[in-house]
Parts: structure tokens; sequence; C-alpha cells
């Protein structure tokens, strides 16, 4: 089943047709490799394949053979109509576009910008400034020990890039908080592994010169996608079956609709091109891409935050094989990844 991590294979398929144009041809962690040696593309694709698996047991808290019930003709007409919905943009659970977004991303992008403007606009809407000041005091923010008490003391201490991150943070987590018993630990999961690449896509976007704010948001987008999933899901097969979708669908249908729902969230949001460029590039990367901060932040995301949760994950020597970058860069990312895991573990703080 393609998905998030399917981007490795775009590096070594030269000898393999592309697959008909009617099937999905991605998955979400797509790993990249400078390695051109052809024998290495059934080793990639499988260790691809192994940490999507992984990941996918632990945020639905399931065995992989409950993964290999194939889908009654019903629950393939729950998957039909989840697909039409996607394609239509008419989604029940479809988050709307914060109003304050637009004006907060025109002006952190904007270098003529002063703190009081920003902080002004994050001001103007009452429930993004106490999200914003949640956000900031975690674990996965936080400089020091120092407590920020103000918006104006987060853009001081913070500066425009960490407070766009924590704006961009602090607008989805709504989205993402449980709603009920039944999604609580799907959604806390999820949060998690979408803070872990977000921040692994920022900072490697930083070490290679790229915008780090953009990365982070990009990387959140696939987990706003899978809570989104989730629960369109949810809705229909209660309507169609009477009852919740079990494993099996639910992986099914985040594998064939995480890149669509990402960029459908970008569409209706109006982010700037350069989020759908860069989730069009991470989808489905071409060979010559010289980095991919986005693809190696998911991989490198996904891997630590299983090693986190005591989950099976890549094993060390296999690291290096997936992602486009140096040791000491893998080094540095995963050192400030576990200190943010860490960290979060121990705090009684929920972000």
């Amino acid at each position: 089943m393609p998905g998030f991590l399917s981007w490795i294979k775009g590096f070594f398929s030269t000898a393999t047709p592309p697959p008909p144009a009617d099937l999905p041809e991605t998955r979400l962690l797509n790993p990249v490799s400078d390695d051109p040696v052809q024998e290495l593309t059934g080793e990639i694709a499988e260790l691809a394949d192994e940490l999507e698996e992984q990941m996918f047991c632990w945020l639905l808290d399931s065995e992989p053979d409950k993964f290999m019930t194939e889908p009654s003709s019903t629950e393939s007409q729950v998957l039909d109509e989840l697909n039409n919905r996607l394609q239509t943009g008419n989604l029940d659970e479809l988050p709307r576009k914060p109003f304050s977004l637009p004006m907060l991303m025109r002006a952190l992008s904007d270098p003529k910008a002063d703190r009081q403007h920003i902080t002004e606009i994050i001001l103007g809407d009452p429930a993004l400034t106490d999200q914003l000041l949640q956000v900031a005091n975690s674990p996965y923010f936080r400089h020091g020990e120092q407590t920020i008490d103000s918006v104006d003391q987060a853009v001081f201490m913070l500066g425009i890039d960490g407070i766009r991150n924590v704006v961009a943070a602090a607008i989805m987590r709504p989205m993402m908080a449980a709603r009920n018993s039944r999604e609580a630990l799907f959604a806390q999961r999820v949060w998690r592994w979408g803070l872990t690449c977000a921040r692994a896509s920022e900072l490697i976007a930083k070490s290679q010169g790229a915008d780090p704010g953009t990365h982070f948001m990009s990387g959140l987008l696939p987990a706003l996608s899978y809570i989104t999933i989730y629960r369109e899901l949810h809705r229909i097969g209660r309507a169609r079956l009477n009852t919740d979708p079990n494993p099996a669908l639910i992986r099914q249908a985040l594998a064939r609709h995480q890149w669509s729902a990402s960029q459908l969230l970008a569409n209706v949001w109006h982010l700037p091109p350069t989020y759908h460029a860069l989730l069009l590039a991470a989808e489905r990367p071409a060979p010559e891409q010289a980095k991919t901060p986005l693809n190696d932040g998911m991989v490198l995301g996904t891997r630590e935050v299983l090693r986190h949760a005591n989950q099976p994950s890549l094993a060390e020597e296999d690291l290096p094989k997936v992602v486009r970058l140096e040791p000491n860069q893998i080094g540095a990312v995963r050192a400030t990844l576990a200190t943010m895991l860490r960290e979060g573990g121990r705090s009684a703080t929920r972000v």
C-alpha cells in the first residue's frame, strides 16, 4: 500500500515501469538515498515499507496481522465515498481556515514587519493567544526555564522563525485535540508524531539554507490530514456500516489519501504556492533532487518517535540508507528530537 515513505523508490526505479495512472503511486515516508546502485532498490523499498508499517501499528495501536484483512464490498464503498469527498473537497470534517492565518502569514513573511505588529495580530484572536502561550511554554518549544507570560514576550524570546512555528502548532492543536475517548489515543499519538516530523524537517531545512518555518508547517500538515481522514472515515463508516471502521480500513484510508488530504488542506487554507510545491516534491520526489528536508524529516521524525515509544523502528545501520544526510547531521537532529520527546514525556503540559 503506497504511503508517505514511497519517495525512496523514486530514486531506484529505473528498471521498473511506473504503475498505471489510475493507481496510487506514493507512500508517506519516501526515503532518499544518494547511492545509485540498482541492487539497493529492493532493500530500501523494504525498509520504507517496514517503517511505515511500524508507524501505523503504533498510531492505530494494532498488530500487523490486523492490517491483512481485505475490505468487504460495503467497506470498499466506504473508501469510495471517502475518495469522492476528498476529490470534491466536500468533507464534513475539513478544518476551516483560521481567520487570522492570512494576516499572520503575511506579517511573518514580511522582513519589514515589527514585533508590535505581529503581537497585535495574535492578540486580535483570543483563542489563538491562549493556545500560543500554552504551546510556547511546552517542552517542544520552551527555551530554558523561563515561563513566557505574554505574546510580546514570546515574539521577543522566540524570534520570527520560532514564533512562526509556535503559531503553526497553536493553530493546528485545537483541530487535533481528541473529541472523545475513542479517538483519544490516536489523536495524542498523531500530534506527537506530527510535531516530531515537523521539528526534524525544520532542523534539516535550517542546516541546508532552506526556509525552516515553511518546512515546519509542511511537516505538520500530514498529521492534520490523518486526523481529518480518520474522522471523516468514522463518520462515513457509522452511516454505512453501523459501526466504527476496523484498523485495516483506517490504515488503507490513511495510506491512500494522506498526501491528497495534505494538499487539500493547503488549498482550503490558501497557503502560498511554496507549500504545495514542497508537498508535491515530497510525495513524488525526483532522483535529481539535491535537498529533501521534508522527506528526510518525515523519516527521521517517524523513526525517533517510534524509538521513544519503545516500538520497532529502523536499525541504526539502516538509517543512513534512507536519508540524504551526513552522519553528523543525522546525529544533531536526533539529539534535538530525543531531548524534545524526553522532556515532553516528562511534562504534564499537553500540546
